[in-house]
């Protein structure tokens, strides 16, 4: 398959003519691959394999970040649940996402239904993305969850908020006055930074948390002392969601030009509240002492900044086994396979890209 995609690129080249800027040979090959992908897709469709809970979904036009994006919304149980609650007047807007991802992750329970999210992805072409085009998992997570909120009622809208809202609160301490500006905000993942050698979850959270001196260039302006002046920059974690999404930030810009880092990130498959003690503001609504967090999907990126593709871990249920969702293929997996994506081993092999944790308590059997 390697070769081909070589040759077809090699052909697409010869074709540009004239035009040969970087924009036009980029758009060109874009194109090309997202028909190519959608083509090898409707190959595999027809041998792939049907399990309890998951099924494939076809390549269009490069939609393999979007298809991974909808294995992990259809493990999260609770999603579904928050959707059906709404009835929406018009049950066939063609541009309404919420009501698009409800149909869409209903039908993907229906083994027999040829392209469940075909109305889902139309969806989010005509209002917010370029289909054949790369994208970023963590931009369309946002998108999708964005859209969802300002297409909803305001209550509906508020519980998936709540489902994956992150509540943080941003503390900036003059270093002469010692006064200390703050600010809450929230977010629907935990970006986190990680380094140019092996990391874990842990230390990457810690890096996060970490207080921080601003450099001279970008000094404080404190109400206080009424002008700018040095100062500390540090973020506290208020609350923490039923669903955690962590994004391992690992595309870096230097000079215009975005490279991948596939330096090794290991994490746990369960974890409590130990992992942030770093971060905790003093009234911190985080983890009681009997619940943890649970993984239960991964989005993996392969390849590189510039040409790459998403497939998906998941387990549906705590209780049963992984699976491993490459668009329309899907196969039984194990805990091993999911950490084979910390990487490390090879530059542009699989990845973790999304981590997402599920709150549990010890006291509860589900």
């Amino acid at each position: 398959m390697k070769l081909i995609v070589m040759l077809r690129v090699k052909r697409e080249l010869k074709h540009l003519e004239a035009d040969t800027t970087p924009r036009s040979i980029c758009s060109r090959i874009y194109r090309w691959m997202g028909e190519f992908w959608s083509k090898m897709a409707s190959r595999l469709y027809s041998r792939s394999v049907s399990w309890d809970y998951v099924r494939g979904l076809l390549n269009y036009s490069l939609s393999c970040c979007i298809n991974a994006l909808l294995q992990s919304f259809s493990a999260t149980n609770e999603l579904l649940d928050i959707l059906n609650k709404w009835h929406p007047s018009d049950g066939t807007d063609e541009r309404n996402v919420p009501l698009q991802l409800r149909n869409t992750l209903e039908a993907m329970r229906d083994k027999s239904h040829p392209a469940p999210h075909k109305d889902f992805l139309n969806c989010l072409y005509r209002q917010a993305i370029r289909p054949s085009t790369q994208q970023d998992a963590d931009e369309i997570f946002h998108i999708i969850l964005n859209l969802s909120q300002k297409q909803m009622p305001d209550a509906v809208a508020q519980e998936i908020r709540s489902l994956y809202e992150i509540k943080v609160e941003t503390q900036v301490v003059c270093s002469k006055c010692k006064f200390i500006h703050r600010a809450p905000s929230s977010l629907f993942s935990l970006p986190l930074a990680i380094c140019e050698r092996e990391n874990t979850l842990e230390s990457c959270i810690n890096s996060f948390f970490k207080q921080q001196k601003l450099p001279d260039s970008e000094k404080f302006y404190c109400d206080r002392c009424d002008e700018k002046q040095p100062s500390t920059h540090e973020v506290n974690l208020v609350s923490l969601p039923p669903i955690l999404c962590v994004h391992l930030k690992r595309f870096r810009n230097n000079d215009g030009f975005t490279r991948k880092l596939s330096n090794k990130v290991t994490f746990l498959e369960t974890f409590g509240s130990d992992i942030f003690t770093a971060g905790k503001s003093e009234n911190a609504d985080c983890l009681k002492a009997d619940e943890y967090y649970s993984l239960y999907a991964v989005i993996v990126h392969i390849g590189t900044a510039m040409f790459g593709h998403y497939t998906a871990f998941i387990r549906p249920n705590q209780d049963q086994m992984w699976y491993y969702a490459d668009d329309s293929c899907v196969r039984p997996s194990t805990w091993a396979d999911v950490q084979d994506t910390y990487g490390g081993s090879r530059q542009y092999g699989d990845t973790a890209y999304l981590l997402l944790y599920r709150k549990k308590s010890r006291n509860l059997s589900g």
